[in-house]
């Protein structure tokens, strides 16, 4: 089984080496790594490519926007399974792959996904957040759950079937996708009960008040396009985050 990562990158001469130090560590080695540029000026092209191996695809064009460039860039893999490592993160250890490929012996599973820790973004043993994801329920969704994005794998048939990311949206086309594999898709996923992935704070959807607004915004449009709620759901979602605090050291 090939698994294909894909890294949208603009501008993160800070932290791609590290992301793309942790997918060449892996210990499962049929991977190829995708890394979509957006043009970047900062140095992180020649970052790319100092450390691109036979199975790294770089290329560096303009895009309008993170999904976009994801979309971009899951249009090259040619894995049979696809997942996502963002510029700013890295695998939580070694073996993260190989229990993928573990899972995805099963021919009924269409996704994995397992839990992530929000860590400093100055230092990645420092834990801000533990999402601890549990086992997926249809019902919950409805109650705001959703699996970290970070952590999905889904079968190339998944994308290809049910589409990919919604690129006029800025910020929650992840959450909007997600729902509408696991609602209108029905796919069946299956949960690795271990951090895959550590993701350092500072992201796009909370940097602003102005940006928190627009994802609450997002958000409620996806919760009733993909038909799971309402305003409730949005609120209920939200109040899951005050747990992943409590309980950062696992």
């Amino acid at each position: 089984m090939k698994i294909s990562i894909v890294t949208a990158v603009f501008n993160r001469a800070s932290t791609l080496e590290a992301a793309i130090r942790s997918v060449q560590t892996q210990s499962y080695r049929n991977v190829e790594h995708i890394i979509q540029d957006g043009g970047s000026s900062d140095g992180t092209l020649d970052i790319a490519r100092r450390l691109a191996t036979e199975s790294t695809s770089i290329v560096s064009e303009p895009d309008s926007g993170i999904y976009d460039a994801i979309n971009r860039g899951i249009r090259r893999a040619t894995g049979d399974v696809i997942g996502l490592m963002h510029s700013d993160d890295v695998f939580a250890n070694p073996h993260v792959l190989s229990r993928v490929a573990e899972r995805f012996d099963d021919p009924n599973i269409d996704g994995v996904y397992g839990d992530l820790q929000y860590v400093s973004a100055k230092d990645v043993g420092y834990v801000v957040r533990y999402w601890r994801s549990g086992e997926y329920h249809r019902n919950n969704l409805y109650f705001g759950w959703m699996p970290p994005h970070p952590t999905l794998y889904l079968r190339r048939q998944t994308f290809e079937r049910w589409g990919m990311y919604d690129a006029s949206m800025r910020i929650s086309a992840d959450y909007d996708a997600m729902l509408r594999y696991l609602v209108k898709g029905g796919i069946k996923v299956a949960y690795i009960p271990e951090v895959m992935v550590k993701m350092r704070t500072g992201g796009e959807s909370n940097r602003s008040f102005s940006r928190i607004v627009s994802k609450s915004r997002e958000d409620l449009s996806a919760i009733r396009r993909n038909g799971v709620g309402g305003i409730g759901t949005l609120i209920l979602k939200n109040i899951r985050k005050i747990g992943q605090f409590v309980d950062k050291d696992g």
